[in-house]
């Protein structure tokens, strides 16, 4: 689907990002996997790929800086060639629940910096050397169309952002490159391990039309899709991948 074709998995180390690069490598793509602190994770990932023959390197950068994305991009370049035909960005993160009495000016710039900010860096970097045919996953949340959980308005704030984002880039860099955005709903990764109570994901879960969570493998595989030429007629998308529990 994707063979011979040079792949980006921006956040590609951990549960959405790692299935992400692992369908992308299968599909026959070479793959460069982005990550910040989880280096261990990156490393696994490297060695799953290269177990079914796949190509991927790990590369580490903090995507806020723009000297960091920079490095990152001529890396991918040393190792798999000038052209870039793909970026999934999955890089992202709540950081923690607030509210707005809780929260400073330091911690609304800390989140929108990890989801929006950094998006615009990473694209800013590609865009020269992405041609004819490019493909751009954006990762946003249904939190973007719903305002998201208690304690989570600078993190939908910023998916609303990546939803405009997605819409206004296609627009801008059509019609040779695609710009899509995934919105995830509840999916079962350490994401929610971590900000998500129990009791909430099980009737978050209970409430979707499918009635159980989603997989971080179905999600890439509708990442793989879009990044494809299947998709060549489909871009300036937001596209929910949620179990039927919100409509847009």
């Amino acid at each position: 689907m994707c063979k011979n074709k040079t792949a980006i998995v921006a956040g590609g180390a951990r549960d959405i990002g790692r299935a992400c690069a692992v369908r992308m490598a299968a599909s026959g793509a070479k793959v460069a996997i982005l990550y910040n602190s989880s280096e261990k994770a990156a490393f696994d990932t490297i060695d799953e790929i290269t177990g079914f023959g796949g190509l991927a390197v790990a590369i580490r950068a903090d995507l806020t800086k723009q000297s960091e994305v920079d490095h990152a991009v001529e890396e991918t370049q040393k190792n798999f060639g000038p052209r870039i035909d793909i970026l999934q960005f999955v890089t992202g993160g709540l950081v923690a629940r607030k509210s707005v009495p809780e929260m400073d000016a330091e911690f609304w710039h800390q989140v929108l910096d990890l989801n929006l900010t950094s998006l615009f860096l990473m694209v800013k970097a590609v865009l020269p050397h992405m041609g004819e045919g490019g493909s751009i996953v954006t990762f946003a949340s249904q939190a973007g169309r719903d305002g998201g959980g208690p304690g989570a308005l600078a993190y939908a704030t910023s998916k609303g952002g990546v939803m405009s984002f997605t819409r206004g880039l296609a627009k801008e860099i059509g019609p040779n490159i695609r710009v899509n955005a995934l919105c995830p709903g509840m999916i079962d990764t350490t994401f929610h391990d971590k900000f998500t109570k129990s009791q909430v994901r099980g009737r978050v879960a209970g409430a979707t039309a499918l009635k159980r969570e989603g997989t971080s493998a179905e999600v890439a595989e509708f990442a793989a899709w879009l990044s494809s030429d299947a998709a060549s007629y489909v871009t300036g998308g937001c596209f929910d991948i949620n179990g039927g529990v919100l409509f847009s």
